[in-house]
C-alpha cells in the first residue's frame, strides 16, 4: 500500500494505567497502525534515567526528539490512523510544537491507589515517575490550544470496555470496531524493547479484564506519594465524560439554582479552596455527630448585615456546647471578608458560616477526641431570597414536634437539624413552602426554617422563643414593628389563631420577610399579601440598605 498522510491519535498516560491494553485494543483495527512510546528513547537520552534496558534502546532506536516527532510520529504511513502511546513524563521541553497542535489526544488516567501497589516491580515509585502532574500540564496546554482531550478512566475500561470504547471512538470521530475488544495473548510485534520488564501481565490478557472485587492492600510506605498524587488524578477525573459507578453517582449532573455558584471559593479550616475541593475530614465532628454550630448571613451593598449579632450567637452556641480551641472573633471576621472578596460577592450574597468542634484523633462521640481545634467553614453563594416574597407561600402543619429545651435547647444554633428536616419532608410532601412546627403542648413554635408572625386586628404577635430559635431577623423585625408604632405581643399562640389571622409572615436571613397566604388549606386573610406585611417588608429593606458591617476594600 502506498504511503499517505496519516491522522495521529496521541494517548497520554502514567505507567500502570492499562495504557498497553488500550494500545493493543487500537492495534486490532484494520485502519490503524500503532507506535509504542516513540518518545521513550529521547526521554532516556535527555534525562539520563537509569533503566535495565537503557543502552539497548539508545543503540537501536532513534533518540533525537525532533526527528521522532517529525519523521516517526508524523511521518507518512500505510493506514488512515496512527495510534501513539506516550507516557506523560516523556514529553520533554523543546520538542516540536506539532506534537501538541496536530492530531487528536486522549488522556488515560488511573487511580494512584491502583497504580502504586504494582509500580515498584521495575523501578522505585516517585512523584516524577508517576507523571500525574505532567498529565495535568498536558491537559491544560491542550485546552489552551482549543484541543480539549478526551479523558478516559481505566476503571471504566475494566467495568464496561465496549461502552467506554464506543464513547471514546465517538469522541475521536472514528467508527467503533468490535475487534478492539479482543486480542491474542503473548508478546506483540508492536511491543517496545522494554516489554519483557513491564508487560508480563498484559501479555497474559486477551482483552480488558474486570477489576478485582476487592483490591490489593495498599503499601503504607507509599502513603505520602498517594497524598501527593490523588489531587492531580481527581482534577482530571472530574473531566471524564463517563465515569465508573464505583467512583461517582450514576445520577445526571443537576442544574444549580444559581449557575454562577458552580465556580465559587469557600473557606475550609484555614484556607480558601474551589467548590469541588471544599471538604472536611471524615474524622470531623460535623460528620461524626452533626457536632457544630452555624449562622446564616446576608450581604447587601458591600456590607454584612447584622454581622456582630450573628457572631454573638455563634460564639454563645459554641460556648453552650463546650467547644475548645475556638478561633477568635477577629479571625472569623477575616475569614468571612477574605472569602467574600475573593469571590467578588459584595451584594445579593448569602453566607453559611459553620464552626465544628473539629477533627478527632479517632472516630467516636467523645469531645475528648477533638484535639486539633475547631474547623471554620465560610460558604458564600449568590443567593436571592429563597421564597416568593411578592405573592406569598403556603404552609402546612407538621406532625413532627419542635425540640423541647428538656431535650435540646433551640437557643443553641446547632447543626443537628434532623428535627427540622423531618418537618421539612412533611412540607415537601404536601407541596408547601415550609411546615409549621408545634411545641409539646400544641402551641405554634416556628416553621422548620423560619420564625413566624401573625397580624390580628392591627396587633402583631409572635411565639415566645422557648421552643424556637430566637432569630436575628426575628429580633430585627420585632424592633421595626415597635418603631412603626404597631402593638407587638410575644406569647403562646395556638394553631387556630394562625388559621384565623388577618396576615401571617415568616422571618429568616435566607428568606427575609415572606408573606404566608395559606395554612393547612385555609386562606390567610383575603389570600393576598397584607398591608402590615408590606409595610414591614419596606422598612426591613431600608434597614438592610442602611446598616451592616462594611466589607474592607482591597
Amino acid at each position: 500500500m502506498a504511503e499517505q498522510e496519516i491522522e495521529v491519535i496521541h494517548s497520554w498516560s502514567a505507567p500502570r494505567s492499562l495504557s498497553t491494553s488500550l494500545m493493543y485494543s487500537f492495534a486490532q483495527r484494520d485502519d490503524m497502525e500503532v507506535l509504542d512510546e516513540p518518545l521513550y528513547p529521547a526521554f532516556l537520552q535527555v534525562t539520563g534515567f537509569d533503566r535495565p534496558y537503557r543502552e539497548e534502546i539508545l543503540s537501536k532506536i532513534e533518540s533525537d526528539g525532533n526527528k521522532v516527532v517529525n519523521e516517526v510520529i508524523f511521518g507518512p504511513g500505510g493506514k488512515k490512523y496512527r495510534y501513539c502511546k506516550h507516557m506523560a513524563k516523556q514529553r520533554l521541553p523543546g520538542l516540536p510544537d506539532d506534537l501538541m497542535k496536530k492530531g487528536k489526544h486522549i488522556i488515560l488516567i488511573r487511580n494512584p491507589l491502583d497504580i502504586l501497589p504494582s509500580f515498584d516491580k521495575v523501578v522505585p515509585p516517585s512523584f516524577k515517575e508517576l507523571g500525574l502532574a505532567d498529565l495535568v500540564t498536558i491537559y491544560s496546554e491542550l485546552c489552551e490550544l482549543g484541543k480539549s482531550p478526551v479523558i478516559v478512566d481505566a476503571a471504566d475500561l475494566q467495568q464496561d470496555p465496549e461502552a467506554t470504547l464506543r464513547s471514546l471512538c465517538e469522541d475521536l470521530d472514528i467508527p467503533f470496531q468490535a475487534t478492539m475488544l479482543r486480542w491474542e495473548a503473548g508478546p506483540k510485534p508492536i511491543d517496545g524493547l522494554w516489554a519483557k520488564w513491564w508487560y508480563e501481565s498484559v501479555h497474559k490478557s486477551t482483552g480488558f479484564t474486570s477489576a478485582r472485587e476487592y483490591p490489593m492492600p495498599f503499601p503504607m510506605s507509599l502513603y505520602d506519594l498517594l497524598e501527593q498524587s490523588l489531587p492531580f488524578y481527581n482534577m482530571l477525573r472530574r473531566n471524564v465524560r463517563k465515569t465508573s459507578s464505583l467512583l461517582k453517582s450514576p445520577l445526571p449532573e443537576p442544574d444549580l439554582p444559581v449557575p454562577a455558584n458552580k465556580n465559587l471559593l469557600a473557606w475550609v479550616g484555614d484556607e480558601i479552596v474551589p467548590r469541588d475541593d471544599a471538604k472536611v475530614s471524615v474524622f470531623d465532628s460535623i460528620v461524626q455527630g452533626g457536632d457544630g454550630v452555624w449562622e446564616g448571613l446576608r450581604v447587601y451593598n458591600g456590607k454584612v448585615f447584622k454581622l456582630e449579632e450573628h457572631l454573638d450567637r455563634l460564639f454563645d452556641s459554641a460556648k453552650a456546647l463546650a467547644f475548645n480551641n475556638i478561633p477568635t472573633r477577629e479571625e472569623v471576621k477575616q475569614a468571612i471578608f477574605r472569602t467574600l472578596i475573593r469571590n467578588g460577592m459584595l451584594d445579593n450574597a448569602h453566607i453559611r458560616l459553620t464552626l465544628t468542634r473539629g477533627k478527632k484523633v479517632t472516630s467516636g462521640m467523645s469531645p475528648a477526641f477533638n484535639l486539633y481545634g475547631c474547623t471554620l467553614i465560610v460558604l458564600p453563594e449568590w443567593k436571592p431570597p429563597v421564597y416568593d416574597n411578592t405573592h406569598g407561600v403556603n404552609l402546612v402543619t407538621a406532625t413532627t414536634r419542635r425540640n423541647s429545651p428538656n431535650n435540646l435547647d433551640s437557643k443553641i444554633h446547632h447543626n443537628n437539624l434532623l428535627n427540622n428536616i423531618l418537618a421539612k419532608i412533611e412540607g415537601n410532601n404536601a407541596n408547601a413552602g415550609d411546615a409549621i412546627m408545634l411545641d409539646k403542648d400544641g402551641y405554634v413554635s416556628e416553621t422548620n426554617a423560619t420564625n413566624i408572625f401573625l397580624v390580628k386586628k392591627g396587633r402583631v404577635l409572635t411565639p415566645h422563643a422557648d421552643y424556637c430559635l430566637p432569630g436575628i431577623t426575628r429580633a430585627t423585625v420585632m424592633e421595626l414593628v415597635v418603631k412603626e408604632n404597631l402593638v407587638l405581643e410575644e406569647r403562646r399562640i395556638s394553631l387556630s389563631e394562625f388559621h384565623t389571622a388577618d396576615e401571617v409572615w415568616t422571618t429568616g436571613t435566607m428568606g427575609e420577610i415572606t408573606p404566608v397566604v395559606k395554612i393547612d388549606g385555609r386562606i390567610v386573610g383575603d389570600g393576598k399579601v397584607g398591608p402590615v406585611t408590606q409595610r414591614i417588608q419596606k422598612v426591613y429593606k431600608k434597614e438592610t440598605e442602611e446598616s451592616g458591617v462594611p466589607i474592607p476594600s482591597y
